[in-house]
C-alpha cells in the first residue's frame, strides 16, 4: 500500500456495508491508513428512545427514562409545536425579586409559524427585553419537565449559564432535590456574579407556580421573611403570584405556618381561564422530555427534527457536584497533577502551542505524525459503569448515554464495560454537502487511562494503538453484531453522536493532507496538529505539541470589557499569574454590522489579526470557555502570526525534513508494515 495515494475510506462508527475495506492495525504497529470521513451513513432508527434490559445493569450506560420519547395518553398523538396553554396571553416576565426574574417560558424559533410577531417571546427577545430594562442576564433555571420549547445554546452562546431543574407541574409540587438545587444555583450565582450586577432568568411553563414556589423558598431562606411576606412579594413581582391552592397548602405545612384567616389564593387568571382547557394540566409540559439535539420520532411515528446543530449547544444531562468533584479527582490523579484544594478547577487536558520559526525546528529534532486540525469543541470524555461524562474547557462534566464494551465481550450478553477509562478528543458536525443532514461525531484523539491505569507515560505511538484494539474495535465490533440480530440487547444507533479515532498521518503524506483530505471533509478544519510518535501526555501546555493554523485563522480568545460611564472605549484582556492583564495599544474591529458589541461585554471572544490594518478583528463569542487565553500563549500566537508561516513554508520544510535518516528509514519501515498489515486483510 503506497502512503502516498489518495487517502482510502474508513468504516467509522456506522453499520458495517459487506463492500467496505477497512484497513487498520493491531498489535505494536505504529502506522496508520488513509481514511476519508465520506463512509456512507447509516439512517438513524426512527423509533422511541429506549435499551434492551437482559444486561447487566452493572455494566452499561443506561438512558435516563425521561428520553423514551413523546407519549399523550389523551389522544395517541402529540404535536411537539403546540401551544402551552393560555401562553400568548400570558404577561412575559415580572419585576425582578432581587436578583430573580420571574417569567414565562421563551418559545424558541420552531413555534413562530403559531404565534403572531407581536405576541412573541424568544430567548432572543427576553434578553433583549430586559436589556432595555438595564439588567443583563447572566443566569435562566428552566422548571419545566421538557427541553421542547427552545435549544439550550439559545442561551448559551450569548455566554448566559443555563440550568435545568426538571420539575412536573401536574398533581405536584416540586421536590424536596429540586428546591435544594434551585437555592444552590442562586446562591452560587449571588456569590460569583454580585459584582457584575446580574439577573437570574427563572422560568417554568407560565411563571407563576413552580417559579413562585422557587422564589419563596429563596426569600425565605436568604432573608428569613415569613412565609407570607415571600408569598406577597411573588405576588406583587409577578401577579397574581401563586395561584394554585395544593401550593399555598403545602408551603405552610412545609414550614409549619397556619394560613391566616384573611388569605384568600388568587383566582386563575383570564389568560389561564378557557372552557376548553383543564386547569389541572398548568405546567405540564405535554410530558414531552426528549433531550436536546436528539434525532428519531415520537410514539406515533412524529417527525422530531432538531433545528441546526452548532457547536455551542451545551451536549449531555447535568451531573451532581460531588460526583462531578471525585471525577476530578480521578483526572488529576492519572494525569499526575498536584492541584491545590481551593485552588480554581483548571482543564487538565494537553494543549498545543502555535508553530513558529523558533520551534519549527522540533520537526527535525523529534519524530512527528501529523492529521488535521478540526475546528470542533474540545472534550475530554471518562468512560464508568456509572455512565460516560463530557468533560468541557471549564472542568464540567456533563453525562451522556454512550457505550464501551471491553475486549473479548461475551457474545451472548452485554458483557463487562470499561470502568474509568480516560479519552481525549473534539466534537465536529459533519454536514452533508448534498443534503445538508448534520451529523455529530467525537473524534479520539488520545487515550489517558485505562480501566484506573494512567498511560501518560507511555509512547504516544502506543497509546492510540491501545485506543484502537482496546477501546474502538471491541465497541465496533459489538455494534456489527448486534446490528444483524433481531433482539439486540442494546441500540448503538440511538445514541446521542457517533464516535471513531482521528487518524494521524506520515509527514510524507502532509502535502496530500493539505490538498485533498482536508478540502473533502465534511467539517471545518483551520490547520494540522503536529504529534510527537514518542512523546507521553503531557497536561495543559505541551510545548511539543504543534498547531498550524493557516495564517488568516490564527487567533487569540480574549476577554472582552466596554469602558464604563460615557466611555467606550473597547478593552481586550488576557490573563498573567491568575489575573487580569489589560492589553493596551490593541484595537479591535467589529466587521459585521449584525454584532450586539455591548452584549459581548464580559465574555470571551476570539479574534484574528489583520496585519495590514495591525487590528484584531472579531471572530465569534466562546461561550465553551470561561477565561481569556494566558499571556504567553498571546505572545506565541502573535509570533507565530509574525512570522507568517503559509502553506508554502510548511510545505518545503517538511520536503526537506523527511529526507533526513531519521524519518526516511522510520517511513520506510512505517510502509512495509503498512503494506504486510494490508494483505493480511
Amino acid at each position: 500500500m503506497d502512503l502516498n495515494a489518495s487517502p482510502l475510506p474508513e468504516e467509522d462508527d456506522s453499520v458495517v456495508r459487506s463492500d467496505t475495506v477497512k484497513y487498520q492495525f493491531s498489535g505494536r504497529e505504529r502506522v496508520t491508513g488513509f481514511e476519508t470521513m465520506n463512509q456512507p451513513q447509516e439512517r438513524r432508527n426512527g423509533g422511541a428512545k429506549r435499551r434492551y434490559t437482559d444486561v447487566d445493569p452493572m455494566h452499561m450506560s443506561h438512558p435516563s427514562k425521561r428520553s423514551q420519547g413523546f407519549q399523550n395518553s389523551n389522544n395517541g398523538s402529540y404535536d411537539r409545536n403546540s401551544l402551552p396553554p393560555g401562553w400568548l396571553d400570558c404577561p412575559p416576565s415580572g419585576d425582578p425579586i432581587n436578583f430573580l426574574i420571574p417569567s414565562k417560558v421563551p418559545l424558541g424559533e420552531s413555534f413562530n409559524e403559531k404565534i403572531t410577531s407581536d405576541k412573541r417571546y424568544s430567548p432572543q427577545q427576553a434578553i433583549r427585553q430586559q436589556r432595555r430594562l438595564g439588567r443583563e442576564i447572566g443566569l435562566v433555571i428552566d422548571l419545566t419537565n421538557t427541553n421542547r420549547y427552545y435549544r439550550e445554546s439559545d442561551w448559551t452562546r450569548e455566554g448566559i449559564k443555563y440550568v435545568k431543574i426538571r420539575c412536573a407541574g401536574r398533581d405536584s409540587v416540586p421536590d424536596n432535590e429540586s428546591v435544594e438545587k434551585f437555592i444552590q444555583e442562586t446562591t452560587r450565582f449571588s456569590s460569583q456574579q454580585a459584582h457584575l450586577n446580574k439577573y437570574v432568568l427563572v422560568h417554568c411553563t407560565h411563571g407563576h407556580n413552580r417559579t413562585g414556589y422557587m422564589v419563596v423558598h429563596f426569600l425565605i431562606r436568604s432573608e428569613s421573611v415569613s412565609l407570607t411576606e415571600a408569598i406577597y412579594r411573588f405576588s406583587e413581582a409577578r401577579p397574581p403570584g401563586i395561584y394554585k391552592q395544593d401550593y399555598i397548602n403545602d408551603l405552610y405545612n412545609l414550614f409549619g405556618e397556619q394560613i391566616p384567616e384573611n388569605f384568600v389564593c388568587p383566582q386563575t387568571p383570564e389568560w389561564k381561564r378557557s372552557p376548553d382547557q383543564d386547569d389541572d394540566d398548568d405546567d405540564d409540559d405535554g410530558n414531552t422530555v426528549l433531550g436536546a439535539g436528539d434525532v428519531g420520532t415520537d410514539e406515533m411515528g412524529y417527525d422530531m427534527a432538531p433545528s441546526e446543530m452548532t457547536n455551542d449547544d451545551v451536549l449531555g444531562d447535568p451531573v451532581p457536584f460531588n460526583q462531578i468533584e471525585s471525577m476530578r479527582q480521578f483526572c488529576n490523579q492519572v494525569l499526575k497533577l498536584n492541584v491545590r484544594a481551593r485552588g480554581k478547577p483548571q482543564f487538565p487536558g494537553s494543549h498545543p502551542v502555535s508553530l513558529s520559526r523558533d520551534n519549527l525546528q522540533l520537526l527535525r529534532q523529534r519524530y512527528y505524525y501529523a492529521t488535521w486540525k478540526a475546528d470542533g469543541t474540545r472534550y475530554m470524555m471518562l468512560i464508568t459503569w456509572d455512565g460516560c461524562f463530557l468533560i468541557d474547557r471549564n472542568f464540567n462534566f456533563r453525562s451522556v448515554e454512550l457505550r464501551f464494551p471491553c475486549r473479548n465481550v461475551n457474545e451472548g450478553a452485554g458483557g463487562n464495560t470499561h470502568n474509568y477509562t480516560l479519552l481525549d478528543g473534539e466534537m465536529i458536525i459533519d454536514t452533508d454537502p448534498t443534503t445538508h443532514k448534520q451529523e455529530r461525531r467525537y473524534l479520539i484523539y488520545d487515550l489517558i487511562a485505562i480501566n484506573r491505569e494512567s498511560l501518560v507515560e507511555r509512547p504516544f505511538s502506543e497509546r492510540w494503538m491501545i485506543l484502537e484494539n482496546e477501546v474502538v474495535k471491541p465497541r465496533n465490533q459489538e455494534r456489527d453484531r448486534l446490528f444483524k440480530t433481531r433482539t439486540p440487547y442494546y441500540r448503538y444507533d440511538l445514541e446521542p453522536f457517533r464516535v471513531r479515532r482521528k487518524d494521524f498521518y506520515l509527514l510524507s503524506a502532509v502535502s496530500k493532507l493539505l490538498k485533498q483530505f482536508i478540502p473533502r471533509l465534511s467539517h471545518a478544519s483551520d490547520g494540522l496538529i503536529f504529534q510527537g510518535w514518542d512523546d507521553p501526555y503531557v497536561p495543559r501546555t505541551h510545548e511539543g505539541l504543534l498547531k498550524w493554523k493557516y495564517p488568516e485563522m490564527n487567533s487569540v480568545d480574549f476577554l472582552f470589557e466596554m469602558g464604563k460611564g460615557n466611555n467606550n472605549r473597547h478593552i481586550l484582556c488576557v490573563n498573567e499569574r491568575g489575573r487580569r492583564k489589560q492589553m493596551d495599544g490593541c484595537r479591535i474591529v467589529f466587521r459585521d454590522p449584525s454584532v450586539d458589541i455591548y452584549s459581548l461585554s464580559g465574555k470571551i471572544i476570539e479574534c484574528s489579526f489583520d496585519s495590514e490594518e495591525n487590528v484584531w478583528v472579531f471572530m465569534r463569542m466562546r461561550p465553551d470557555k470561561s477565561t481569556p487565553n494566558e499571556f504567553i500563549t498571546f505572545k506565541k500566537v502573535l509570533r507565530s502570526i509574525k512570522d507568517n508561516i503559509t502553506e508554502e513554508v510548511v510545505l518545503n520544510e517538511i520536503n526537506d525534513i523527511i529526507r533526513l535518516p531519521m524519518y526516511a528509514d522510520r517511513i520506510e519501515t512505517d510502509c512495509r508494515t503498512f503494506e504486510k498489515n494490508g494483505r493480511r486483510k
